[in-house]
C-alpha cells in the first residue's frame, strides 16, 4: 500500500496522519515509504512531489471525500456478493445518468427506481461515468481520477450498494469508462508521469500515452482500472467511450490487451463479462474475434442506426443526418448495422467505414433511437418528445425495441419524458465554464442549429431541467407509452425470431415513395408506416397481428392496412 508511480519526480514524500514520510524509488520508477506504514481504512493521505508543500491526490485513489484537489482516503472494499452474471445475447440495456435519474442525484436514490426497470423488462443498467471529476455535477466525461467514485453520488460504498441492488433484482451493470482523455480541472497525473502524449491531441485535449516512452505503466493503469470495476466492484461490463481516440501504434493494441485480460478474468470469476465499444470508425474489427485479427470486444455501438431512425421519424436532415434521408438508409442499417460501410460520407468529406460480415452475430451491435450523446449534444438538449406526438413516439418504440440488434433505451424514453437532457457543468473556474459554453456553440454551427437556444452549462437550472420528473408517469399519455414499451420488451423476450443472432435471417423491403418499410425475421414481420396517410403493405404470406403501435389496422389478402405513422408486428402462418 502507498506505492506510487512517479518517474517525473526526483523526490516523493507521503503525507499521512499529519506527518510526512520519506519515500524511496524502486524498480520501474515506483516509490514506496522508506519506513513501514500500517494501513487502515478511512485515512486521508497524499503525495508531495519534489519541493511541493501541498500534497497531491493518489493517481489510484479509491475515494476523494474533499474533491479532486484534496487528499485521498483509504477504502476497504468488501468482496462482491455472489452473482452468476448475465450474457449480452438477447438482452436490453437501459442508459442512465446518476445525477439526473432521480431528484436525489445519488446511487442510493437510484436504487429506489430499480424496480421500475425490472417491471419494464430491462436486463442491463448502463451508468454514465461515475469517476471523480471537479465540481458537484456534470456528465462525468471530464473525470481525472478514474479509480474513485464521485463523492456527490455517494462514493465507493454507495456504488457497491447499487451493484448489489441491481444483481439482487437480476439486473446486470455496465459501467461507462473514459480512457481516451482526462478532464481539464484537477488532472495532476502529468505531474507524476507521462500519462498524456505531448505530441497528439483529440477533440477533448491531449491523448493518453499508449505507445510512447513509459507507456507500459500508463496502459497498466487503464487495465487495472478495468479490473477494478469488473473484479472488485463486480460489475458485468464496461462501455468504452470513443475508442477511436485511443491512438496506439504499438505491437498490441490496448483494446486487444483489454479484451484478452477481461476474458481471462471472466474465466477466473466464472461469470460472463462484456466490453462494448463506442466507435466512430464503423469498422467491424472491434467485434471481430482476435483469432481473425480483430480486437475481440463483445459489441459496439451503431450511431448509423440512430441517424437513419431519427431522419425517418423527424425528417431532420441537417449536418450528419444528410446522408440518411431515405428509408433505404434505415433498411441498410437494419440489415448490416452500418450505413457507411465504405460509402462516401458527406459530413466527413470522404469514404467511411467497412462492411459487416454476414456471420457477425446481431447482438454485437448496440442500437438506439435516443441516447445521452444524441440528445444531450443537441443545441437545446431536446428529446424526441419535444417534437413528436405520442403516436410518433410509439413508432419510435418499435424501432428501439424491435431492432435486430441489442436495443438500448435512454432514461425516461420509455414514458416519453418531456424533460430535456442538456449539457451541464459545475466548473469552479469561471474561465473554464465560459470556454466550455463557447466551444459547444461553435460545434452546433456546423449542424445548423440555433445557438440562441443553447442553455448555459454552468447555470444550476440547466441541471434541474435535465432531471427526470417521475410524476409524469401519472399522466395518461405517458402511461400509455410505458405500457407499450413493457409489451414490446416482453414480446422481444418471448419471440425467439426477434433475438435470433443470425444476421442472415434479417431482411427488409422498402417502398420509398409510399414511405413504408417491412422488416422480415424468420416468420415474424415488423411493418412500419412513416407516411401521414394509411398504407397497404404486402406481407410475405398469411399473417396474424401480434401487436400494434397505435390504432388497429386490418390484415387480409396477404396485406396489412396500416394507419398513418404506426407499426405492427405480424407472425406468418
Amino acid at each position: 500500500m502507498f506505492e506510487v508511480w512517479a518517474p517525473r519526480a526526483d523526490r516523493v514524500r507521503l503525507s499521512i496522519d499529519d506527518r510526512v514520510v520519506a519515500m524511496r524509488r524502486t524498480a520501474g520508477h515506483w516509490w514506496v515509504p522508506a519506513e513501514p506504514i500500517p494501513w487502515h481504512p478511512d485515512v486521508d493521505y497524499g503525495y508531495l512531489l519534489d519541493d511541493d508543500t501541498t500534497p497531491l491526490p493518489d493517481p489510484r485513489s479509491r475515494r476523494q471525500p474533499h474533491g479532486v484537489h484534496g487528499l485521498s482516503r483509504t477504502v476497504s472494499l468488501r468482496e462482491p456478493r455472489p452473482w452468476p452474471g448475465k450474457h449480452l445475447t438477447g438482452a436490453t440495456i437501459y442508459e442512465l445518468h446518476v445525477g439526473t435519474f432521480t431528484p436525489g442525484r445519488t446511487l442510493d436514490s437510484a436504487i429506489e427506481r430499480l424496480d421500475h426497470l425490472v417491471e419494464l423488462g430491462i436486463d442491463f443498467v448502463e451508468l454514465l461515468p461515475v469517476n471523480a471529476f471537479n465540481g458537484t455535477h456534470g456528465w462525468g466525461y471530464d473525470g481525472v481520477l478514474w479509480f474513485a467514485v464521485h463523492e456527490a453520488y455517494g462514493g465507493p460504498a454507495a456504488y457497491q450498494r447499487f451493484v448489489d441492488a441491481c444483481h439482487a433484482r437480476g439486473l446486470g451493470v455496465i459501467q461507462d469508462v473514459v480512457y481516451n482523455h482526462l478532464g481539464p480541472s484537477g488532472n495532476y497525473l502529468p505531474r507524476f508521469g507521462p500519462y498524456l502524449d505531448d505530441e497528439r491531441a483529440n477533440t477533448w485535449g491531449q491523448t493518453v500515452n499508449l505507445d510512447g516512452v513509459d507507456s507500459n505503466e500508463v496502459r497498466r493503469y487503464i487495465l487495472d482500472n478495468a479490473a477494478l470495476w469488473l473484479g472488485e466492484y463486480g460489475v458485468d461490463g464496461l462501455r468504452l467511450d470513443a475508442v477511436h481516440a485511443l491512438l496506439d501504434d504499438g505491437e498490441t493494441h490496448l483494446l486487444t490487451e483489454l479484451a484478452t485480460e477481461t476474458d481471462a478474468l471472466a474465466a477466473a470469476l466464472a461469470r460472463p463479462l462484456t466490453l462494448i465499444a463506442e466507435s466512430d470508425l464503423n469498422d467491424p474489427v472491434m467485434v471481430t474475434p482476435r483469432t481473425d485479427g480483430g480486437f475481440g470486444l463483445t459489441a459496439q455501438w451503431s450511431d448509423d442506426y440512430h441517424h437513419a431512425a431519427h431522419v425517418a421519424l423527424t425528417g431532420e436532415t441537417s449536418g450528419y443526418y444528410a446522408d440518411f434521408d431515405s428509408l433505404a438508409a434505415l433498411a441498410k442499417t437494419m440489415t448490416g448495422a452500418f450505413y457507411h460501410d465504405g460509402t462516401f460520407s458527406s459530413f466527413r468529406g470522404r469514404d467511411h467505414g467497412a462492411p459487416v460480415p454476414r456471420e457477425t452475430p446481431t447482438f454485437r451491435f448496440v442500437t438506439f433511437t435516443q441516447d445521452h450523446d444524441q440528445v444531450g449534444n443537441r443545441a437545446a438538449g431536446d428529446r424526441l418528445s419535444a417534437t413528436l406526438s405520442t403516436d410518433d413516439l410509439a413508432l419510435a418504440a418499435f424501432l428501439t425495441v424491435l431492432t435486430p440488434f441489442t436495443p438500448m433505451i435512454f432514461m425516461g424514453e420509455e414514458w416519453g419524458a418531456t424533460t430535456p437532457w442538456q449539457y451541464f457543468t459545475s466548473h469552479p473556474e469561471p474561465q473554464l465554464g465560459a470556454a466550455t459554453a463557447r466551444g459547444r456553440i461553435a460545434e452546433f454551427e456546423r449542424m445548423g442549429w440555433d445557438a440562441d437556444v443553447v442553455p448555459d452549462p454552468q447555470d444550476p437550472l440547466t441541471l434541474e431541467r435535465s432531471t427526470l420528473d417521475w410524476a409524469e408517469l401519472d399522466g395518461a399519455e405517458h402511461a400509455r407509452l410505458l405500457a407499450l414499451y413493457r409489451r414490446l420488451l416482453r414480446l422481444r423476450r418471448e419471440t425467439p425470431a426477434l433475438t435470433d443472432p443470425d444476421l442472415a435471417t434479417v431482411s427488409c423491403v422498402v417502398d420509398e415513395s409510399a414511405k413504408w418499410l417491412r422488416l422480415d425475421r424468420d416468420g415474424v414481420c415488423v411493418v412500419y408506416n412513416f407516411a401521414r396517410e394509411q398504407r397497404n403493405v404486402p406481407t410475405v404470406g398469411e399473417c396474424e397481428p401480434i401487436l400494434w403501435s397505435g390504432l388497429t389496422g386490418r390484415v387480409e389478402d396477404h396485406a396489412v392496412a396500416l394507419p398513418a405513422r404506426t407499426a405492427v408486428v405480424l407472425t406468418v402462418r
